[in-house]
């Protein structure tokens, strides 16, 4: 099968247009930010420098920041400066587009449209369709793959993007921004953080995709970044279905599955995918996302963004009885709290307190 050719030019990739719009999109959410303020005092300066340094071919990508978070499990992030990561929006606002038409329905991670939740009530119906409503005993392969950013091999990347971009100038952008990144493995890894890093892992697991929905015929298939998941009612289709896709990883991508995260499970005994255990008819937390969110939410009142944030998580899964859960810690945290002010009044108040004292605004009455 022909592959697409992708037709934008490096001309108007570099535009002054293009910067400026680019800036626009990254600037949201970000004017707070010191260095995106040092970056906009002197924007145009700075916007055509940039222009200047990627039409003469002169332009060099800057080192990152490396800091560390835990989201829950500890990662290595990697933060390029304003300029670079305004580059990064350049290109990714037009290769974005271009990239998402060769993509399979089912893939999830970093899409517009396609997030956790969508990716969440697919798997949902993927397991009513296999099985026939449940009527049926209906087996799941799930897989993971081992240090995924860390293990992107360099070259196998830039031969898949040669495949579909022509223009050499881009491709050698392109290689500029892939090759700025020092994992420690020479040409091997892409910073977790890039925006680009983002489209390019998609880009590189596409071929999985391919090679599971064309070659294998998989019908019900789903992948979220470096989680993929196969239903089947063939528990030894599934196993010989994993021999080839371990074998296609490691010949064509360079990667591994993680040997502790690769099972056959039916849906009856539970799958655990994106954080929640999926059975035939609901869907709870994982364990250890509940022990999170239990101590995350002790000191925070209703109207935190925390909490916030944990109960829109609830309502995708069944969890009333960890909801009354959140609701009574919030209650015991306001308690503590109101115990806490009355604490401070009574060690303030005068001692000897007159008739009609007026606790609320520690008055005496007129």
């Amino acid at each position: 099968m022909k592959t697409i050719q992708c037709d934008t030019s490096y001309e108007y990739i570099i535009s002054m247009d293009n910067l400026l719009c680019a800036w626009s999109e990254f600037l949201r959410g970000k004017r707070g930010r010191k260095d995106v303020q040092i970056f906009e005092s002197r924007l145009m300066d700075n916007l055509f420098d940039l222009h200047h340094d990627l039409k003469n071919k002169t332009y060099q990508h800057a080192p990152y920041h490396a800091f560390n978070i835990s989201d829950p499990k500890p990662r290595n992030i990697h933060k390029a400066s304003v300029r670079d990561r305004v580059l990064h929006r350049v290109l990714y606002r037009v290769l974005y587009s271009f990239f998402d038409r060769t993509f399979i329905a089912d893939s999830y991670s970093c899409r517009l449209g396609r997030g956790t939740h969508k990716a969440l009530d697919r798997f949902r119906e993927f397991g009513y369709r296999a099985s026939h409503n449940h009527t049926r005993t209906v087996w799941v392969l799930k897989c993971d793959v081992r240090k995924f950013f860390a293990s992107i091999d360099h070259k196998v990347l830039f031969k898949i993007l040669a495949r579909y971009i022509s223009d050499s100038d881009i491709l050698k952008l392109l290689n500029i921004i892939i090759s700025s990144f020092d994992s420690g493995i020479p040409g091997r890894g892409l910073p977790l953080g890039n925006l680009t890093s983002q489209l390019l892992v998609n880009i590189y697991m596409n071929q999985l995709d391919q090679f599971v929905k064309h070659k294998l015929k998989a019908t019900y298939y789903i992948r979220y970044a470096d989680d993929f998941v196969v239903f089947s009612q063939d528990k030894m289709w599934l196993r010989r279905m994993l021999v080839r896709i371990e074998n296609f990883l490691k010949d064509t991508l360079t990667l591994d599955l993680h040997p502790r995260k690769v099972s056959i499970e039916t849906i009856a005994s539970g799958v655990d995918f994106l954080g929640w255990v999926h059975f035939p008819a609901h869907r709870i937390l994982r364990t250890i996302t509940k022990r999170r969110m239990l101590k995350g939410v002790i000191g925070c009142d209703e109207l935190s963004p925390v909490v916030q944030s944990y109960r829109g998580l609830l309502q995708h899964g069944n969890s009333t009885k960890l909801s009354r859960k959140v609701d009574n810690l919030l209650g015991d945290s306001s308690l503590f709290y109101g115990c806490l002010i009355l604490s401070y009044i009574l060690r303030n108040a005068p001692t000897h307190l007159p008739q009609n004292y007026d606790f609320q605004t520690m008055q005496k009455p007129l």
